[in-house]
C-alpha cells in the first residue's frame, strides 16, 4: 500500500476542510483520522464546514471538535443553519453556502460524504463538495445507519488504539442529544474501525476508511 503523507507534508501546512451534513457527521466519519493526521503530518490546519444542526448540537460540536483537534491545528468551524432532513429541498441556498466556503478555503484534502450514502443530505453534500471543489483531493467517509449502505471503501487510514478511544470518547461525551439513538455506541464505532482495520491489516487492528474517486499521480 502506498502512503500519502509525505507527499502531502511537502507542501507545507497540510489544510484540511472537513464537511458534514449534520452535527457528529465529522466526527463519525473521519475522527480518528484527524487525530492521526496531527500526529502524523506535521503543521496541518483542521477546518469543518457543518450544514444543520440546533444551537444545542452545534454547541456539541464545537465541544467534539476542541477534544480531537489540538489548539495548533485547529481551523474554523462555520454552520450552515439548514433544516435537518431537507437540504435537497433547499438546494438553491445550499450552493450559495458552498459557494462561500470556496471562496475562504483553500484546502488539500477534503472529506466528505460519500456517494452513494442512503441519507439525502449526506448525497447532497458529496454533491455540492465535488460541484465546487473540482481540482481538490477528495476521500469520502462514511456513516452506519439502520437502513445499511456500508460498501467497499478504497482508501484506508491505519489509526492506534488510543486515537480510535479518543474518538470513540469525544462522540460520547459531547453528543449528550444522541444518548438515547441505539446505534450511538462504543461498540458500533469500535466495530467498524476494527472491520476496516482487518481489511488494510492495520498494525492496531484499527482504521477508518474513504472512497477515493479521483487521484492523480504526479511522479513516482
Amino acid at each position: 500500500m502506498l502512503d500519502l503523507i509525505p507527499a502531502l507534508r511537502g507542501r507545507g501546512a497540510l489544510r484540511v476542510l472537513c464537511v458534514g451534513a449534520h452535527c457528529d457527521d465529522i466526527e463519525i466519519g473521519c475522527g480518528a483520522t484527524l487525530l492521526a493526521l496531527q500526529e502524523r503530518a506535521g503543521r496541518v490546519q483542521i477546518d469543518w464546514a457543518i450544514l444543520s444542526g440546533s444551537e444545542q448540537r452545534q454547541r456539541e460540536s464545537r465541544g467534539a471538535m476542541t477534544s480531537l483537534i489540538g489548539p495548533k491545528a485547529r481551523g474554523n468551524i462555520r454552520f450552515g443553519n439548514f433544516q435537518d432532513g431537507r437540504l435537497p429541498a433547499q438546494y438553491r441556498e445550499v450552493k450559495e453556502f458552498f459557494e462561500s466556503l470556496k471562496a475562504l478555503a483553500r484546502p488539500d484534502l477534503i472529506l466528505c460524504h460519500e456517494r452513494e450514502d442512503r441519507h439525502q443530505d449526506h448525497r447532497i453534500v458529496n454533491e455540492m463538495v465535488w460541484n465546487s471543489f473540482r481540482d481538490h483531493l477528495v476521500f469520502e467517509y462514511e456513516i452506519p445507519k439502520w437502513d445499511g449502505g456500508l460498501g467497499q471503501p478504497n482508501v484506508y487510514v491505519p489509526v492506534t488504539a488510543a486515537q480510535a478511544q479518543k474518538k470513540v470518547r469525544a462522540l460520547l461525551r459531547a453528543y449528550r442529544t444522541q444518548s438515547n439513538r441505539d446505534w450511538f455506541t462504543a461498540e458500533t464505532f469500535m466495530a467498524m474501525l476494527r472491520l476496516r482495520g482487518i481489511e488494510c491489516r492495520a498494525p492496531s487492528g484499527l482504521a477508518e476508511a474513504f472512497y477515493g474517486r479521483k487521484l492523480r499521480i504526479s511522479r513516482f
